[in-house]
């Protein structure tokens, strides 16, 4: 487990494997109703809580099975705040389609209304983070917690402001407002940032790979290049016409039948 390659692919199977989870429950959980999505939520609390329990563990274990250890307790963490997000227990105030022709910032009011609360309750969780990793010799949890924030909020804006390509096919019906929200245009002016800054991640990570002298160092590393190299193809797929929606379609169910018109109005891809 200490071999970098192990590592990787570690981090490419739990990165898989959480997200198809965290579709399948939404799926099921879209197909019946409002109290079921609350009932997932609160059902997948335990989670949460063995991601708070793991990080906390881990911080002072410079050990090799810390490493995967807290790496798995940033992924809990973070899973269970999408999970409550792709429910719609904790989303934002505004739950409205965007209408056509709106000022850009209204546009931006509008979107960030969607994903307020969604969006505090993450920064609310990196700042603990940070401020319970004081003086920790083991801050690889922290680091993926920290790579997953960032990328994200770089993947919002890169959505709202405009990209070739947006996967709208898991969007549950609870957030079918949501792509009102999107652009699809040709690159925009954050997109070369975007893929600049997580490349030059990518290179840190390896280089401290590199000069890793232990097996928890190696390992750790391996898993925050991994991840970060993740997040930088999540980026190219809104570009490059990849058929990325394959790897998890197989293991869902169908998605509920859309009445005809069910969308909130007011007057006249993952946000």
């Amino acid at each position: 487990m200490s071999t970098p390659w192990i590592a990787a692919l570690f981090a490419l199977f739990a990165w898989w494997f959480s997200t198809g989870a965290i579709l399948w429950l939404v799926r099921h959980a879209d197909r019946r109703g409002r109290q079921a999505r609350l009932i997932c939520t609160v059902a997948g609390l335990p989670v949460l809580g063995f991601g708070i329990w793991g990080f906390g563990a881990t911080l002072h274990d410079p050990g090799l099975q810390a490493a995967y250890g807290a790496f798995l307790a940033a992924l809990a963490i973070w899973g269970w705040i999408e999970l409550a997000f792709l429910t719609g227990t904790i989303t934002g105030p505004n739950l409205y389609e965007c209408p056509e022709y709106t000022p850009e910032w209204e546009r931006f009011v509008r979107a960030w209304g969607t994903i307020a609360y969604h969006e505090m309750l993450l920064v609310l969780v990196l700042v603990l983070l940070w401020l319970f990793s004081q003086g920790a010799v083991n801050g690889f949890g922290l680091w993926t917690f920290t790579i997953l924030y960032f990328a994200r909020i770089s993947a919002k804006l890169n959505l709202f402001y405009g990209v070739p390509r947006i996967n709208t096919e898991f969007i549950p019906e609870v957030l079918r407002h949501l792509p009102s929200h999107f652009r699809i245009s040709r690159l925009n002016w954050i997109f070369p940032f975007s893929v600049t800054a997580l490349s030059f991640a990518v290179a840190c990570w390896l280089e401290r790979l590199h000069a890793a002298d232990t097996a928890g160092e190696v390992a750790g590393f391996a898993l925050l290049t991994a991840i970060t190299a993740l997040a930088l193809l999540e980026h190219w797929l809104m570009v490059l016409p990849l058929p990325d929606a394959k790897l998890w379609r197989w293991m869902l169910p169908a998605p509920k039948p859309k009445p005809q018109s069910t969308t909130q109005t007011e007057g006249h891809h993952e946000f």
